[in-house]
């Protein structure tokens, strides 16, 4: 499976690809950063954005697209230009067939270094254990998304096991209380 995990930002967007299966080792296609002016309007931000994940989509021929999900930070603004850039790849994925699935920053860390707790230091350096590379890849943004994508391969598939057994036993319950 091949997975392009996007760490959204409006500035700075972390973008990686990786190939593998759960339970095999894994392989890094691509990283990088799609950067953005701050001094540029805003429209033409999200449009670089919109360009710039098609690029990576024609290129990297994902199976899936893992997107950090937006959660309460302090910084309104900050807020803000994530979810405008998470809003982006979600709609270049829809609109790409690709299917989208958004794992939170402590999923993320759980899966990738075994405590939801973990600091931004030892999730860089698991990616690089993980993938074999070398060095860990920089800016932190561009490791973020190698994480997501190694999230979702490793837990993607089994939480949807888990929420298809939970509805399941929910609608279970409900005829049994209905009768």
């Amino acid at each position: 499976m091949r997975v392009l995990g996007v760490d959204p930002g409006l500035t700075r967007c972390g973008i990686g690809v990786i190939e593998g299966s759960t339970g095999s080792a894994l392989s890094m296609v691509e990283v990088g950063t799609i950067l953005t002016s701050p001094e540029a309007p805003l429209e033409e931000r999200l449009l670089r954005l919109e360009e710039q994940f098609l690029a990576w989509i024609d290129r990297s021929n994902p199976d899936v697209i893992a997107v950090e999900r937006v959660f309460s930070q302090l910084n309104v603004r900050t807020v803000m230009g994530t979810s405008q850039a998470s809003g982006i790849a979600l709609l270049v994925a829809a609109k790409s067939g690709i299917p989208v699935f958004m794992h939170t920053p402590t999923e993320v860390k759980a899966a990738v270094t075994g405590s939801g707790r973990a600091s931004k230091a030892q999730v860089a350096e698991m990616v690089r254990r993980l993938l074999g590379l070398e060095t860990i890849p920089k800016p932190v943004d561009s490791t973020d998304a190698l994480a997501l994508a190694i999230c979702h391969l490793w837990r993607g598939p089994s939480g949807d096991r888990i929420k298809d057994a939970v509805a399941v036993e929910k609608l279970r319950l409900k005829n049994l209380r209905s009768s």
